[in-house]
């Protein structure tokens, strides 16, 4: 083009030509004339390109058009829903193919309902859902074949799963003890018989020792325990034991002496020694496992106990607690029933006892206890 302009200037215009001839009127017109026609053939010129280059990307557009026309797009639509199968409104779906550009939203109608149109054939899209307070969704690949309408099913938003961390401070695990003694107090065998010292559950709290003589002074005292007392100094009556001889007198001092026993043995091993020696005096249930390995949970629990710091020691407070009751024994029971040997008998029966228990809170009493219903 630079050519072409050079070539439309007349070759005898110069500086020095026309400073001469713009003397002469005629001739400073005649080189106005020559000006305006050189520069009104550079505009022509200039228009000339100009167009035929319009004219080019003008087909261009016309024939990606008649392209896109002839690729035949498809459409994408789908319904979210949530687990309950009920719609999630206002839901953001995004359509994501590989190029970074090729993202196409959508918002979820009043019905949950969405849909992409003009969507590209045989290019491979990712379907993203999210919803406020829902964990997001995504799509397997996604590929559509040329002017399909595919409806993309199984779009179901589950609740995002809240993580809460909660800090446990010395006064927070007394509030959580003090929490599962309540519920304990409630449990009761048949709905009657207190039971008390059993934890069901892998929930471990230490207990205080305030907590420790709370649960021994309200099973002393239970009229339950007053009941079964009472039917342990029949039984004696019966056989002639402790020897106190027959009769009203003979009954009311074995009730006295049973009485005696069971709260020394609860009170001492179930609250004294565990709070001097930081033990835990209940039975934790187990519940699973193989029968072996129950039986042996349950055998040992007269022996092995949890501390307060909830590792397995040796549980001195419940042997600490059948000893100690069996020698103040000793105080109050008649001559003839006194002495070292008496004294390991009984002590012995209580242990025995103790086990018998452990077995059958294990695998008999925890599918009869009533317990409290947690509140929702």
């Amino acid at each position: 083009m630079g050519d072409v302009i050079t070539n439309c200037i007349p070759p005898t215009l110069n500086v020095s030509q026309s400073a001469s001839r713009a003397k002469n009127p005629r001739r400073r017109n005649e080189l106005v004339t020559q000006v305006l026609r050189a520069y009104l053939t550079i505009l022509a010129i200039i228009a000339l390109a100009v167009t035929e280059r319009l004219q080019g990307q003008i087909e261009q557009v016309h024939i990606e058009q008649v392209h896109i026309e002839q690729v035949q797009m498809g459409s994408i639509i789908g319904t979210v829903t949530d687990v309950n199968g009920d719609t999630v409104a206002l839901a953001k779906v995004v359509l994501a193919g590989p190029h970074p550009n090729d993202r196409h939203t959508a918002i979820t109608n009043n019905y949950g309902f969405f849909a992409f149109h003009d969507v590209w054939p045989g290019v491979s899209y990712l379907v993203i859902v999210s919803g406020r307070g829902f964990a997001d969704w995504r799509s397997p690949v996604v590929t559509i074949a040329p002017n399909q309408s595919r409806i993309l099913t199984g779009i179901r938003l589950r609740i995002a799963t809240a993580r809460t961390t909660i800090k446990v401070t010395p006064a927070s695990q007394v509030q959580i003890a003090t929490e599962q003694v309540k519920q304990q107090e409630k449990q009761r065998v048949f709905g009657i018989i207190p039971n008390f010292y059993v934890v069901y559950g892998s929930n471990f709290v230490p207990l205080t020792a305030k907590l420790k003589f709370r649960l021994a002074f309200k099973t002393t005292i239970d009229p339950v325990t007053f009941a079964g007392i009472a039917v342990v100094a029949g039984a004696q009556q019966a056989g002639d034991t402790p020897d106190y001889g027959q009769g009203a007198q003979g009954f009311a001092k074995r009730f006295a002496a049973d009485t005696a026993s069971g709260a020394t043995d609860i009170m001492i091993g179930g609250a004294i020694l565990p709070s001097l020696l930081h033990q835990d005096p209940r039975y934790f249930f187990q519940g699973t496992g193989t029968i072996k390995s129950r039986l042996g949970h349950a055998l040992s629990n007269p022996f092995v106990c949890k501390g307060d710091n909830g590792k397995l020691q040796p549980n001195y407070s419940s042997i600490g607690g059948d000893l100690a009751s069996a020698a103040i024994e000793n105080i109050y029971y008649p001559k003839s029933n006194r002495g070292v040997a008496r004294t390991f008998t009984s002590f012995a029966i209580g242990t025995g006892a103790r086990a018998a228990a452990s077995l059958a809170q294990e695998f008999l009493l925890h599918k009869i206890t009533r317990r409290p219903t947690k509140s929702k």
